[in-house]
Order: structure tokens, then C-alpha cells, then sequence
């Protein structure tokens, strides 16, 4: 699946931190694809101000491809779905959604 870099931000901070000795060991493996690397780094310029992650955006969008594991699919859908259910998901959410549930 192909994700821009607010994508990854994202999916990284709505990916649960707690659940089975498994299940974690999975969402690591998930959180470290989603990661950036020197090269991502030093493109985007990545850095934080105050609580706001900022990055520049290069022309065209810097887009990776990760391919989550089944059991890491399934825990973003029923994590996006429960924000769904309680009205939590922004606008932000919508690509995401549209690529995990539709």
C-alpha cells in the first residue's frame, strides 16, 4: 500500500500501544516501516515545533509502499473503525480510511 508521509505520521500515532505479546511484536515491526530513514529524513527536513510535527513536502510527494501484515491490517481497520463510531476521525483520516475500509 502506497502512503504519503502524513499517512505514515498518522497510522504511527493511532497504532495501539498496548494488546497481546504478539500483537505488539507486529505493531513494532508496523512502527518501524512507517518510520522514516536518513535519506527520507534529510529529504522532508523533518523536525518538531512545540506539539506540531513539521516536514517539507517535495514535489512529487515522497510515497512508500508498505505491505502490513494481516494481523496488522486487521488491528488499523478495527482502530480506525472505532474512531469512526465515536466521531474521533479527522479529516486528515480520510485517504487512510478509504485505502484500510473501502
Amino acid at each position: 500500500m502506497k502512503l504519503s508521509v502524513l499517512e505514515r505520521v498518522l497510522l504511527s500515532n493511532i497504532l495501539p500501544a498496548k494488546g497481546s505479546f504478539s500483537n505488539l511484536k507486529l505493531l513494532r515491526v508496523a512502527r518501524e516501516d512507517l518510520s522514516f530513514d536518513d535519506k527520507e529524513n534529510k529529504i522532508l527536513n523533518i523536525r518538531q515545533e512545540g506539539q506540531q510535527v513539521l516536514w517539507n513536502e517535495p514535489k512529487p510527494p515522497l510515497m512508500k509502499t508498505i505491505n502490513f501484515g494481516e494481523v496488522a491490517t486487521e488491528i488499523i481497520k478495527k482502530t480506525l473503525r472505532e474512531m469512526d463510531k465515536k466521531e474521533e476521525l479527522s479529516a486528515d483520516f480520510l485517504t487512510i480510511y478509504e485505502k484500510f475500509i473501502t
